[in-house]
């Protein structure tokens, strides 16, 4: 593994375990009320679309990340619908 490689997992580790809190309190409290749809929906947007750079360019440390993070963002938006209807 490169510098850059190692560089870009230890960033990538960071920002995606920084959803976990977030999917947590959403699910033990299952009330999303405070949580901007409109923000999610743009991230899980973007999101998408560093998953697919990272596919295009073949960068582990950027698929691995985006994929992770895709799906703890979804799950809390997917938890904003579900939670908020009722």
């Amino acid at each position: 593994m490169t510098l850059t490689d190692a560089i870009g997992f230890t960033s990538a580790t960071f920002t995606t375990v920084a959803f976990v809190p977030q999917v947590i309190r959403v699910w033990k409290t299952k009330s999303a009320r405070d949580v901007s749809l409109g923000m999610y929906a743009l991230f899980n947007t973007g999101v998408a679309l560093w998953l697919c750079y990272g596919l295009l360019i073949e960068s582990w440390p950027i698929i691995v990340a985006n994929s992770i993070t895709l799906i703890l963002a979804c799950s809390v938006m997917v938890m904003k619908l579900n939670f908020d209807r009722r």
